[in-house]
């Protein structure tokens, strides 16, 4: 790589991360070599581009006005390196994806292995978040697609993949434990974990829908923290089937009385200037569930 355009994206990798140290793990430098590479820079434009602090670096009015101008060739050198992998038939690669906890733990393994049966040599990098942290990554270009529950932001494009029912969670021995489906009223009977964070997710609708106020005790978006809390005795829960799959938690599962789901699917900034790679990776997205004959 040209030992410019390696600067300029010392310079956009640190901004995005606000750390040296971390610009440099992620492009395998020293934490040293990314210093340097942007006094050089520095030096060459005849301005200042970052304030270095304690909390981490800071963009300067100067690096504020030419951000812009690196981002976009670092871009560019991207696309170029696009069109060199499709020549070399994907012999190399990096596919970028965002997911929340129970697609990265039930559909990606499945999905990855079987595109490395065809692709071996590219690799990936994960990032875990919730609704909105995810919608953000893809819009700024962070990740290269993302899982998301449908409808999301309307500036991207989707696929849907599939409906996920959202189940009631319930210590055993509890009362309703032997019910066929949980009737909705007695949700709110009981303290309750609520799996959210940030913006009103599927849950809170649920509530909202049927007129009821849950008498919540806990609140997060880790889904194996409320089993664990379920579990316990603390309280019950609601959760999305997915991730109900091969539970190590001593749980009862039940169907909702009024049966409510989610619609997940995938998400990109603009299939059209995807990579190779990521177009690829799209089409194995039927893989994402051990075959059992409900491709979609």
């Amino acid at each position: 790589m040209d030992m410019n355009l390696q600067k300029y994206m010392a310079f956009v990798k640190t901004v995005e991360y606000g750390s040296f140290t971390k610009a440099a793990e992620i492009l395998n430098y020293s934490q040293s070599g990314i210093s340097r590479m942007i006094h050089d820079l520095e030096k060459e434009w005849k301005v200042t581009l970052l304030e270095r602090g304690r909390g981490g670096v800071s963009l300067t009015s100067d690096g504020l006005k030419l951000l812009p101008y690196a981002e976009n060739v670092c871009r560019e050198y991207e696309k170029l390196q696009m069109q060199v992998d499709e020549l070399n038939g994907l012999r190399s690669g990096l596919i970028r994806i965002a997911a929340f906890s129970s697609v990265a733990s039930q559909w990606l393994p499945n999905i990855i292995k079987e595109f490395q049966k065809d692709y071996p040599d590219i690799d990936y990098e994960l990032l875990l978040g919730d609704y909105s942290e995810i919608e953000e990554w893809i819009l700024e270009g962070r990740v290269d697609c993302g899982f998301l529950r449908l409808p999301t932001h309307a500036e991207l494009e989707t696929v849907f993949l599939e409906q996920d029912r959202l189940m009631v969670v319930l210590p055993e021995g509890h009362r309703l434990a032997d019910c066929e489906r949980f009737p909705v009223n007695a949700l709110v009977e009981d303290p309750f974990m609520l799996l959210e964070k940030g913006a009103r997710a599927e849950v809170s609708e649920i509530f909202e829908r049927c007129g009821l106020t849950p008498k919540v005790h806990f609140t997060t978006w880790d889904d194996y923290a409320i089993m664990a809390m379920v579990e316990s005795g603390l309280g019950i829960s609601i959760l999305p089937e997915l991730i109900l799959k091969r539970i190590p938690y001593r749980i009862v599962v039940k169907e909702l009385e009024i049966p409510a789901y989610r619609s997940i699917g995938v998400a990109l900034k603009e299939k059209k200037s995807a990579s190779l790679a990521v177009k690829r990776f799209l089409e194995y997205l039927d893989y994402r569930e051990e075959k059992r004959g409900r491709l979609s």
